[in-house]
């Protein structure tokens, strides 16, 4: 029997056990699920579409990311806020302030308590819907398995080429690079162009070298000759005077 007293009300609420708040934490339903599945108020479950009706993001809709059941708080995706140090946290909504635009209908006891007492129809749609959630659940899911894994071919591919950057850059320094043919080429036309044609005036000594070097040889021989004629003309003067 529960009390009337409002301290009594509050201790029971705020030492309540776990599975007591599992109920607590619930909010209304809209238009169109209330007709449809003749209930005003349910319980939240991660994965409900919810919409907030009050506070500063009111109209916010989106899917609820975390139950607090200790504190008896929800977390709504993108509904964040800035610390003053620059990092963005999750904002908690209390349930009192949202309204449940879609149930998430993946699991089947949820599915059993929803559908106690209603047509045949409604039932099937229950399930066709159920069915149509699990495999976009299913599709999201392969879908952030390929992401991962193209994200980790990709890093893996940056330390391949980074190890073999620095692979060649140690092999650079250790043993400097031979140039090519066409380098080698490159390089005598620079330095023919470079060094100046030769004047005449420098070809001249050249010449007069090569002249030097002849000269001594034609010297030698005429003193030969003249030795000679001074000999005989000697000789000559020497029978005259015999």
């Amino acid at each position: 029997m529960k009390s009337s007293k409002a301290r009594k009300q509050r201790k029971a609420f705020f030492n309540a056990p776990l599975h007591q708040r599992r109920k607590q934490i619930a909010a209304h339903l809209e238009e169109n699920l209330l007709l449809k599945y003749d209930k005003r108020r349910i319980p939240i479950v991660k994965g409900d579409t919810v919409k907030i009706m009050r506070g500063a993001f009111k109209g916010h809709e989106n899917k609820v990311s975390k139950i607090i059941l200790k504190k008896h708080l929800i977390e709504v995706e993108g509904i964040t806020v800035t610390k003053t140090d620059g990092k963005q946290i999750a904002k908690s909504v209390h349930p009192s302030n949202l309204l449940i635009t879609k149930l998430n209908l993946t699991d089947k006891w949820r599915r059993q308590r929803l559908e106690e007492g209603l047509s045949s129809e409604t039932k099937k749609e229950i399930e066709e819907e159920a069915t149509d959630q699990m495999k976009q659940i299913e599709e999201e899911r392969k879908a952030e398995e390929q992401r991962r894994k193209e994200e980790e071919e990709a890093a893996q591919k940056e330390e391949e080429e980074t190890e073999t950057a620095e692979e060649e850059i140690s092999e650079e320094s250790a043993e400097p690079e031979k140039p090519t043919k066409e380098e080698k080429e490159v390089v005598e036309e620079k330095e023919q162009k470079e060094t100046p044609p030769q004047k005449e005036s420098e070809k001249e000594p050249e010449e007069s070298k090569k002249v030097a070097k002849s000269t001594p040889s034609k010297t030698k021989e005429k003193g030969k000759e003249s030795k000679d004629k001074e000999d005989e003309k000697s000789e000559e003067k020497e029978e005259e005077k015999q």
